[in-house]
C-alpha cells in the first residue's frame, strides 16, 4: 500500500507549549472560559451599555488566552501584567485617536512597536504584555467605541480582574479530583520524577533526552517558587519546605550528571531514590529509607553526599541556601536592549507601521484588523513563520466562514441582534483551551470570538472583510521575515547559541576557580543548562522553517548537542575537583575560557568560529573532565565551519 507523505514541519508545526491530541481535555480550564467572558458580556448587553460589556469581554478574552496551567500564586501574574500592559496599549492608542494625527497614526504606532518588541525579549510573560501593548493600542486607535479613553482602559481590565477571580475561586468549587493539581508541591515532585527517569536512562541512548526534561522541569519549579512574585510576597513555611527540597534536587542533579557523564548505569535499586522522595513531596509523608550507592567513584560519591542531605532536609532541617535562577532587572533590562530585543523591536516596528499605512488606503472606517493580524502573527514564540501565516489565513476563513453564516442567519432581521453574539462568545471563549493545540485551530475559535465582540461593538460587518486583512497581514509579515537583520530565524539562533556559549563559559570559570561558593556554582550550572534549552527551541523553530526563511540552521542542533556535554563534563569536573582532583593548570583555564569567549563572539556576529585556539590533547594533563571539554569545543568548532 502506497503511503502519503509526511507534511512538511513549517506546515504543521504547533503552537509552543500546546497540548496534543491525544492529551485530556481540561475541563477546569473550558468552565473558567465559559465563565470569563460570556457574563461580563451579557451584563453590558443586559444593561443596555453594548461597548461597555465589548470592552470587558476583550480584556477576558486575552486574560484568558493567557490562563495557561500555572501555580496560584503566578497564575496572578500571569494574567495580571498582560492585563496591565494591554490596558496601558489601549489608553495609548485611543489617546492617538483622538489626536487626528492622519497617515501619522502609523509612525505613532511604530514607536509602540519599538517599546512593544524590546519588551518581548524579556521572556515568555513578557512577551504575551508587549503583544497585548501592541494589539491593543492599535485596537484603540481604529475601534470607534464612544466611550472616554480611560474608561476603555478600566473596563478592560476589569474583564481581566474577572478571569482572575475565576481562576481562583473555581478550584475551591470544582471537587480536586476533577482538576489535575497545579502547584508548587506538584512541579518539585516533578523535578524528582525527572531526576528519576534520568537516573534510569544513564549508561543509555536516551540520557541526553532525560537530561533535557530534567532542564524542563527545573525551569518550571524554579518559575513557581522564585519567579513572577507580587510585591511584597512573603514566604510561609510551606513555600521554605519546597524550596529546601528543590535545593536537595539540585545537589542530587549534580551527581546524576556527574554519572551521566561517566556513563555507568545506575542500580535500579538506587534509581528509585528520587521516586520515593517525589512521593514524599506529594504526599507529605516521610520518605523512608532511602537508598545510596557505594562511593567508589566521583559520581557516586555525589550522589552518596546528596542523599544524605536529602535524608536530613527531608526530616526538618533547612538545605544550604542556593541561588535561584531569576532574572533581576539588570538582566531584564539588557534582554530588552540587547541584539535580539533590538532587532524584534524593529521588526515588529516595521509590520505595523507598514500594515497601518496599508490599511488606511483600503475602503472602511475599522483599518485596526489588518495592523493587529500583523502585530499578533509576527510573535516569534508561536510556531515557524510560514506556519503562523498559512494558519493565520486558513483559521480566519474558517472563522470569518462559522461568523458570517450565523450573522446571516440570526443577524438582525431576526429581530435579535445583541442575543446569539454573546453565545457565540461564550461558546469561543470555553473553547480557548481545547484550540491551544494548534495555532491554526486557536485562530479558527479566536476569530469569531473576537467578531463577535466587535459586533456588539457597532461594527456589524459579517467579518468576509476581515480575511482579505489578514492575508495582507500574513503578506507583510512573510515579507518582513525574509529581509535580514530584524530578528528572524536566523537572529534568533545566534543570540541564543551566543548567550548560551557565554552562560557554559560562566559556568566553566566558576567551577575552575578556587574555593567557589556551591550556591554560585549550583546557579550558574542551571542557567547554562537553560540558555542551552532556550538555544535548542530556537534552532528547533528555525529548522521548521520553510527553506526561504533559515531551513537550514537545523544544522546547529548538533553545535548545541555538543555544548550540553560540555556542560556536563563541566559538572563532573566540579564533582571531582570536591573531592580532591588537582587544579587544573591556571593557563589551561584561561585557554578554555577565551575559546569559549570566542566562540560566543562568532556566533553573536553569525561568522564560523574558525580561529578558536584550544589547547592541545596532551595538555589538558589527568584531567579527564576537561580533555572532554576541549574535545566538545573542537567538535562545536568542526560542525559550525562545516
Amino acid at each position: 500500500m502506497r503511503t502519503l507523505p509526511t507534511p512538511p514541519d513549517w506546515l504543521t508545526h504547533p503552537l509552543r507549549g500546546a497540548r496534543t491530541l491525544r492529551d485530556p481535555i481540561p475541563w477546569a480550564a473550558v468552565a473558567r472560559g465559559a465563565l470569563g467572558v460570556g457574563p461580563v458580556v451579557a451584563v453590558g448587553v443586559a444593561s443596555g451599555h453594548l461597548p461597555f460589556g465589548m470592552l470587558a469581554g476583550l480584556g477576558a478574552m486575552f486574560a484568558h488566552v493567557n490562563d495557561r496551567p500555572a501555580t496560584r500564586a503566578t497564575r496572578i501574574v500571569r494574567i495580571g501584567l498582560p492585563a496591565l500592559a494591554g490596558a496601558i496599549g489601549l489608553l495609548t492608542g485611543a489617546w492617538l485617536g483622538t489626536l487626528g494625527l492622519g497617515m501619522g497614526i502609523a509612525l505613532a504606532l511604530a514607536a509602540v512597536g519599538l517599546v512593544s518588541g524590546a519588551i518581548s525579549a524579556i521572556g515568555p510573560v513578557s512577551s504575551a504584555a508587549g503583544m497585548q501593548l501592541m494589539v491593543l493600542a492599535v485596537v484603540g486607535a481604529g475601534m470607534p467605541v464612544p466611550v472616554p479613553p480611560p474608561v476603555k482602559a478600566g473596563l478592560l481590565f476589569i474583564g481581566a480582574i474577572w478571569v482572575i477571580a475565576m481562576a481562583t475561586l473555581l478550584p475551591r468549587v470544582i471537587p480536586a479530583r476533577q482538576t489535575a493539581p497545579f502547584d508548587e508541591r506538584e512541579t518539585v515532585a516533578a523535578v524528582y520524577d525527572a531526576l528519576a527517569e534520568l537516573m534510569t536512562a544513564v549508561g543509555t541512548d536516551g540520557g541526553q533526552a532525560a537530561r533535557r526534561r530534567l532542564t524542563a522541569a527545573y525551569d518550571a519549579a524554579y518559575e513557581a517558587l522564585y519567579a513572577h512574585r507580587l510585591p511584597f510576597h512573603r514566604l510561609d513555611e510551606e513555600e521554605r519546605r519546597l524550596r529546601d527540597r528543590l535545593a536537595v534536587a539540585g545537589a542530587l542533579s549534580e551527581g546524576v550528571l556527574t554519572l551521566l557523564w561517566e556513563s555507568e548505569p545506575v542500580p535500579g535499586r538506587i534509581a528509585r531514590t528520587p521516586a520515593q522522595l517525589a512521593r514524599s513531596v506529594r504526599t507529605g509523608l516521610p520518605p523512608g529509607r532511602l537508598p545510596a550507592p557505594v562511593p567508589d567513584t566521583a559520581g557516586n560519591v555525589a550522589m552518596h553526599r546528596a542523599v544524605l542531605l536529602a535524608a536530613r532536609v527531608f526530616d526538618g532541617e533547612p538545605a544550604p541556601p542556593v541561588g535561584a535562577v531569576v532574572p533581576g532587572h539588570r538582566q531584564r533590562l539588557r534582554r530588552a536592549l540587547g541584539p535580539a530585543g533590538r532587532e524584534y523591536a524593529a521588526r515588529v516596528a516595521l509590520c505595523v507601521g507598514v500594515s497601518t499605512v496599508l490599511a488606511q488606503q483600503l475602503p472602511g472606517e475599522h483599518w485596526y484588523w489588518l495592523p493587529a493580524t500583523a502585530a499578533f502573527l509576527v510573535k516569534p514564540d508561536m510556531g515557524p513563520l510560514v506556519s503562523r501565516a498559512l494558519s493565520r489565513a486558513l483559521g480566519t476563513a474558517v472563522g470569518v466562514a462559522a461568523f458570517g453564516g450565523l450573522a446571516t442567519l440570526f443577524g438582525p432581521g431576526a429581530g435579535a441582534p445583541a442575543i446569539w453574539p454573546v453565545v457565540v462568545a461564550a461558546v469561543c471563549s470555553a473553547l480557548i483551551p481545547v484550540s491551544v493545540r494548534h495555532f491554526a485551530l486557536q485562530t479558527a475559535v479566536l476569530t469569531p470570538l473576537l467578531l463577535s465582540l466587535v459586533y456588539l461593538g457597532g461594527d456589524t460587518d459579517p467579518g468576509f472583510t476581515r480575511l482579505t486583512d489578514t492575508l495582507l497581514a500574513c503578506g507583510v509579515v512573510l515579507a518582513a521575515g525574509a529581509l535580514p537583520g530584524l530578528g528572524g530565524p536566523r537572529a534568533q539562533v545566534s543570540v541564543r547559541l551566543s548567550l548560551a556559549v557565554r552562560a557554559t563559559r560562566d559556568h566553566l570559570d566558576r567551577v575552575l576557580t578556587a574555593e567557589a561558593p556551591y550556591a554560585t556554582r549550583l546557579r550558574l550550572r542551571r542557567e547554562a543548562y537553560r540558555a542551552l534549552a532556550d538555544a535548542r527551541r530556537a534552532v528547533e523553530v528555525a529548522g521548521a522553517e520553510h527553506p526561504p526563511f533559515g531551513r537550514d540552521l537545523a544544522a546547529w542542533a548538533p553545535v548545541v548537542f555538543a555544548l550540553e556535554e560540555i556542560v556536563d563534563a563541566v559538572t563532573a569536573c566540579g564533582v571531582r575537583l570536591d573531592q580532591g582532583a588537582p587544579q587544573p593548570e591556571p593557563a589551561l583555564a584561561a585557554r578554555l575560557r577565551a575559546a569559549l569567549s570566542d566562540l560566543a563572539d562568532a556566533v553573536a556576529a553569525r561568522r564560523p568560529p574558525t580561529d578558536l585556539v584550544l589547547p592541545a590533547g596532551a595538555a589538558v594533563g589527568d584531567c579527564a573532565t576537561l580533555a572532554d571539554v576541549t574535545a566538545g569545543l573542537r567538535r562545536v568548532r568542526d560542525l559550525a565551519v562545516g
